[in-house]
């Protein structure tokens, strides 16, 4: 079963229960910093394995120890619940530290 497509509403709903997460058209944005590289790819790798727990898969733009997430899905042509379940995981990730 494809996700639904969010209206305009539960979107701005949604995107209010998150922290730093920024809207991008049809996607939703945020950049992470970690103290270094390492810990930045070790936040990576966990991140995979709830995407895949998900079946639902980030953009990853990877500089440094700056990692900027975008989530959109692409199945539905926008935002679906899938979007801010990952990005609520993503957060919860990076909020444990040390990054293991």
């Amino acid at each position: 079963m494809r996700p639904r497509k969010l209206d305009e509403g539960e979107i701005a709903r949604a995107l209010g229960s998150l922290e730093g997460w920024e809207r991008a058209g049809d996607a939703i944005t945020k950049t992470f910093t970690f103290p270094t590289f390492l810990d930045g790819i070790r936040w990576v790798n966990r991140v995979a394995e709830a995407a895949e727990r998900l079946d639902h898969h980030p953009d990853l733009d990877i500089r440094y120890s700056k990692i900027t997430a975008t989530l959109s899905t692409h199945s539905a042509g926008g935002l679906t619940m899938l979007d801010f379940d990952l990005a609520r995981e993503m957060d919860a990730l990076a909020a444990q530290r040390p990054h293991v």
